[in-house]
């Protein structure tokens, strides 16, 4: 990664939770952890080249946690993950809580991160627009690359 998204996100990844995030896949092959380091990537891309002027830590903070839900949706649970598509964030919220005590600009961007399909969880701030649009073209990819 680039070495100002390493700096800001060294806490996050560093941190054994985040990491566990390795063992579950989220489109294709792709872990969810690699998903997360690519949309972190792709939001520091995008703020750069059209000079958005994000909050770093709240883009890349948002971004690598937006997904950091700690389980794998696609196993057959008895349906707890059938709604995972508009359940999800909240999980991811609540981890980012537990384990960062990130404040409210942090956690609206992992909440929104969803949205259209989550219609009335519009993002309101420009690093959950940026991290919102990042997650659509990386899923888009990932998903697309494994057929």
């Amino acid at each position: 990664m680039n070495r100002n998204i390493d700096t800001v996100l060294g806490e996050v990844v560093a941190n054994p939770k985040v990491r566990e995030m390795k063992k579950f896949i989220q489109h294709g092959r792709v872990t969810t952890y690699d998903h997360c380091e690519s949309v972190a990537r792709l939001c520091y891309e995008i703020n750069e080249r059209f000079s958005l002027g994000c909050d770093p830590k709240v883009l890349l903070w948002g971004a690598m946690l937006h997904d950091f839900y700690l389980y794998d949706w696609h196993e057959k649970d008895g349906g707890t993950h059938r709604l995972h598509g508009y359940r999800h964030a909240e999980r991811a919220c609540r981890n980012a809580r537990k384990y960062f005590h990130v404040g409210s600009s942090i956690l609206q961007v992992i909440y929104c991160h969803m949205w259209p399909l989550n219609i009335t969880r519009i993002p309101r701030s420009r690093e959950a627009w940026v991290v919102c649009i990042a997650d659509k073209c990386v899923s888009l990819q990932e998903t697309v690359r494994r057929r």
